[in-house]
């Protein structure tokens, strides 16, 4: 290389900005050096891979190269456009290199290949370039193998994800952090979380980002005791500290019950964020402590941190669940007021859910109504449950009619709908209904509930018998319900009219928290509190017998059903039987 060729180089790798790479870029012309192998590596990497580069000077020199580019150089834009807003385009390249008469794809050209194809969720390309991997050799590699799981999982293939990953001759931390994340992500939390017994048996250690994932996925099936062992990890390996991970705890202990042990993190957090307020002001909200979420609110904002429409939301389900109508008008004023935010239908939903709680369904109707997404069936959908609690036959009946016109009639609307009539004594709104579920071929979601013993999930459904210890514990329930009726439990009848209809949501027996409370009494020490999540909302019937478990036992027993907490205790539940 001649001096005035190093000369420029050196200068390449200290530029700093686009002004200087042109000044250096004419240099490089009035030379005749543009064609130089080393210098243009250096311009194309400054102008595609920078921050301060420029991509579409990046082209300009690409497209002027005056022979085959080399790998390097494909995989410079490939990058660039892999993580770009236009990530279709670094596809386009990579067919452009395939064929290419002297460049080959190496490890780099699939890995953001990959990338590009996981951002455009393309089935077909995702197979393709799986095929040209094996075909070059590099389905061994671990960079190739980690996007390869990544892109099957952003796709939906998760079967193939897990296939490959297994298929990994040597799997390091970033490898299985991708496998993790992509069952987190995918929703099979209990997959992710067996993962990290897999990662122990190993010997792989955890970080950051293994800490994040399995955090999230504890959340969202409320394994408690893995969430408390994974933070013990976190201060093991010195992650505690890391707002993320600090997030992740607030947010796991939140959704998991323990409110106390989510403002110790919170209050032990040296860096905190947006997100970090959030998580408490939601965990609140889920929880029904608005005045609670009011007041973090309050000392957000004195703190200096700017709210975002997570915190809104956040406030506006506490002031819900509480029955705050006042307050969640006011807030929901002041989002748009103070700090210039738009509400979304979820905000919209809110205070529809609000006023329909508190019976003011004028306010509810004129909240649907006044919205810029009126015609959302969510809205709608809100509108009928308070139909529901107040028993609104005439309401319920335009909600629900709405609901059809929008064809997005489901089968919760009609669980909803059947018990308004039921409520009514309408036997021919019933059986209107029976004929609308019928013609439209609806089935409704069976109710589940699971509970954490020890290190394992149980899962139940109403009516269960697959559970291998199922005699005892309908042996057990049976006592339960016994000692239940003793502190004051009575069974919710079917309701039933002079026409012989009913039902069958009120009453039974055997839904799926009663067989996970008695599951939870058999197999936890006396006084320990059971933590049950459900999949639906808690019925009357249920929750009458819940508070009274909760006396007869004296145990505290926490129940997450689809839209709030329930903390029961002494034969009292912290929704004041409002929800």
């Amino acid at each position: 290389m001649c001096e005035k060729a190093r000369v420029i180089v050196r200068m390449l790798q200290g530029c700093n900005s686009m002004t200087k790479l042109r000044k250096i870029h004419s240099h490089v012309i009035t030379n005749g050096l543009e064609h130089h192998p080393p210098i243009f590596d250096n311009l194309l990497r400054f102008c595609a891979v920078s921050v301060t580069g420029s991509l579409s000077h990046a082209l300009l020199l690409f497209q002027h190269f005056d022979s085959d580019p080399p790998t390097t150089a494909w995989n410079y834009l490939l990058r660039s456009f892999s993580v770009s807003s236009t990530p279709l385009s670094s596809l386009l390249f990579y067919n452009q290199m395939l064929l290419s008469s002297s460049s080959r794809p190496d490890v780099y050209t699939f890995s953001f290949a990959l990338k590009a194809c996981e951002k455009l969720r393309s089935v077909p390309k995702c197979r393709e370039i799986h095929g040209s991997v094996i075909r070059s050799g590099f389905h061994t590699d671990n960079i190739v193998s980690t996007g390869l799981v990544r892109c099957y999982s952003a796709v939906g293939n998760i079967d193939i994800a897990c296939k490959v990953f297994d298929e990994m001759p040597a799997r390091d931390l970033i490898s299985w952090n991708a496998m993790i994340s992509c069952l987190s992500h995918a929703g099979l939390h209990h997959k992710a979380l067996s993962m990290h017994k897999r990662m122990e048996k190993e010997g792989v250690g955890i970080d950051a980002y293994t800490l994040v994932a399995l955090l999230s996925s504890c959340a969202h099936v409320s394994a408690l005791n893995m969430g408390v062992m994974l933070h013990r990890k976190a201060c093991d390996v010195r992650c505690e500290g890391s707002v993320y991970v600090g997030n992740a705890l607030i947010d796991m202990y939140a959704k998991c019950g323990s409110l106390e042990n989510a403002v110790s993190v919170f209050n032990g957090m040296r860096k905190r964020d947006v997100t970090t307020w959030n998580s408490m002001i939601m965990g609140y909200g889920v929880h029904g402590k608005g005045i609670d979420a009011i007041s973090f609110f309050r000392e957000m904002v004195t703190f200096g941190v700017r709210p975002n429409a997570i915190t809104f939301l956040g406030l506006l389900l506490g002031c819900s669940h509480q029955g705050l109508v006042k307050e969640g008008a006011e807030h929901f004023k002041m989002m748009s007021s103070e700090f210039c935010l738009n509400p979304n239908v979820k905000h919209y939903g809110c205070m529809v859910d609000l006023y329909g709680r508190a019976g003011d369904f004028d306010k509810a109707l004129e909240m649907i109504h006044v919205s810029s997404c009126h015609e959302d069936p969510v809205l709608w959908r809100t509108l009928l449950g308070s139909c529901k609690i107040h028993r609104n036959l005439e309401l319920g009946e335009v909600a629900m009619k709405k609901l059809v016109q929008l064809k997005a009639f489901n089968a919760g609307d009609y669980v909803l709908m059947t018990s308004i009539y039921s409520a009514a004594n309408d036997a021919q709104g019933f059986a209107s209904m029976r004929k609308l579920m019928r013609s439209h071929e609806l089935r409704t979601v069976p109710g589940w509930s699971w509970i954490e013993i020890g290190d394992q999930v149980h899962k139940f459904v109403v009516d269960d018998k697959m559970h291998p210890e199922s005699a005892l514990i309908y042996s057990e329930l049976q006592e339960v319900v016994r000692r239940a009726m003793l502190a004051g439990y009575k069974p919710e009848e079917s309701n039933v009219t002079g026409s012989g209809f009913s039902d069958r949501c009120l009453g039974s027996a055997f839904h799926s928290e009663k067989l996970a409370i008695a599951y939870g009494l058999m197999r936890t020490p006396a006084g320990t509190a059971l933590r049950i999540t459900k999949n639906l909302r808690v019925c009357r019937d249920c929750h009458s017998f819940t508070k009274c478990v909760s006396k007869a036992y004296n145990r505290e027993i926490v129940v997450r059903d689809r839209v709030r907490f329930h903390h029961f205790a002494g034969g009292l539940c912290s929704c004041n039987d409002y929800w």
